[in-house]
């Protein structure tokens, strides 16, 4: 007989027992219970994630001056702030200029 090493009996045990303890059934078993059935024709719906998919447009390219003038005609930093604050669909309401308060 071949001698078995003792620091075997513990990685040969686990996967022979682990298994055989996951594949008991469960202590009570599951019916439906009568009074909350669902009814059995449920409709499911389908919202696709790229309904409001946008394809690339390239832009056209701007000076940076033109495009900083154009940002401080709109109100500035602030003004985008508040967009992202905004629940989607939305927009901010006019700033009253550069610079005011928040």
């Amino acid at each position: 007989m071949y001698p078995f090493p003792l620091h075997w009996f513990v990685p040969v045990g686990l996967t022979v027992v682990l298994p055989m303890a996951f594949a008991q059934p469960s202590s009570q078993p599951r019916t439906p219970d009568s009074k909350n059935a669902a009814p059995s024709s449920v409709t499911l719906s389908y919202k696709s994630a790229f309904i409001d998919y946008r394809a690339y447009s390239e832009q056209s390219v701007v000076s940076w001056i033109d495009a900083n003038d154009k940002v401080a005609k709109i109100g500035g930093w602030r003004v985008y702030a508040k967009e992202a604050r905004q629940p989607d669909g939305t927009s901010a309401p006019a700033p009253g200029g550069q610079g005011d308060k928040p």
